[in-house]
């Protein structure tokens, strides 16, 4: 563990890109490409996910830009260069700038860019940009007690299992969540960066 003293970050908005994917900064006028990403896959069905549902994808920007007015929120459009399409969004959110941690959550794809290099791609960008250009001394992920597909995809990564808050939050459907809790430290990074780098060679 670190004994270092935190340096503060100053997350501000980038666009970042490698690899055929492009993350530019969220505004409304994606707020369209989002509804009509959402619908491949009817994602908002999806308990263990945070998608607007029909007609909510500008109430679920103007959130995300709210947080992002309050420091705690930056928020990402994703879109494949190659059909030029916004296939989904990710963000930093829970920002403690003076600790210098953000974490990685809200992000969701269209159903037919699952399980491509578009994940892996935007995972690699946006801890790069933590990491090598903000001054993150970490960043963490969290996801639903129940989606065991992405606790196992997080775990892939590298990340390091910090535990379980249990009765964290209440899901759309009204149930409450426990969320798991990840985390990667900056002196981490390079390891976790050579397997994503190696994961995108082998594609």
């Amino acid at each position: 563990m670190t004994t270092d003293l935190p340096r503060k970050i100053e997350p501000r908005r980038a666009t970042l890109e490698a690899h055929g994917v492009r993350l530019e900064p969220l505004t409304v006028e994606h707020a369209a490409a989002l509804e009509r990403a959402a619908h491949d896959g009817r994602l908002w069905e999806l308990r263990v996910t945070s998608v607007p549902a029909p007609g909510g994808a500008l109430a679920y920007i103007e959130a995300a830009l709210a947080g992002e007015d309050a420091g705690h929120m930056l928020p990402w459009a994703v879109r494949e260069l190659g059909s030029g399409e916004v296939i989904g969004s990710t963000r930093y959110h829970d920002i403690v700038a003076p600790a210098g941690r953000v974490e990685i959550g809200y992000t969701w794809y269209a159903a037919r860019w699952q399980r491509t290099h578009v994940n892996t791609t935007c995972k690699l960008l946006l801890f790069a940009h933590a990491f090598e250009r903000l001054g993150c001394g970490v960043v963490g992920l969290r996801t639903d007690g129940l989606n065991f597909a992405s606790q196992a995809a997080i775990e892939r990564l590298g990340a390091h299992r910090d535990g379980v808050i249990r009765h964290a939050s209440v899901r759309r459907d009204g149930t409450v969540r426990d969320a798991v809790m990840y985390s990667l430290l900056a002196e981490e990074w390079p390891e976790v960066k050579a397997r994503l780098v190696g994961r995108l060679q082998a594609r």
